[in-house]
């Protein structure tokens, strides 16, 4: 196993665990599964040619991944009913950008 494989998957499963119970004790199991949820964001790897190419960078490639999109999750900070959801997309995006640098 790569250090790569092991930061994306331990970002994309492990990282939203310590999130969820950290900063939300009370409804942790809910938070974490819309971590895990935001997965469904990879659908538009479906676009790409081809699916999946592990030298590839994510983001600004896919149009779920571009820096608009990104802007749309950072907006959706803002508001309290779906913080949860753009912090999980946001972190979605940044490990995959680590995918970018590693």
């Amino acid at each position: 196993m790569s250090l790569k494989f092991i930061v994306h998957y331990g970002f994309h499963f492990l990282l939203p665990i310590v999130i969820s119970l950290y900063f939300y004790k009370k409804k942790w199991i809910q938070v974490y599964f819309i971590f895990i949820g935001t997965m469904l964001v990879d659908v538009d790897h479906l676009l790409a040619n081809p699916i999946f190419d592990t030298n590839r960078c994510s983001i600004n490639f896919h149009p779920l991944h571009t820096f608009y999109a990104i802007g749309v999750y950072t907006t959706m900070l803002i508001p309290k009913k779906i913080r949860v959801l753009g912090i999980a997309l946001l972190l979605h995006m940044f490990t995959d950008y680590l995918d970018c640098i590693l």
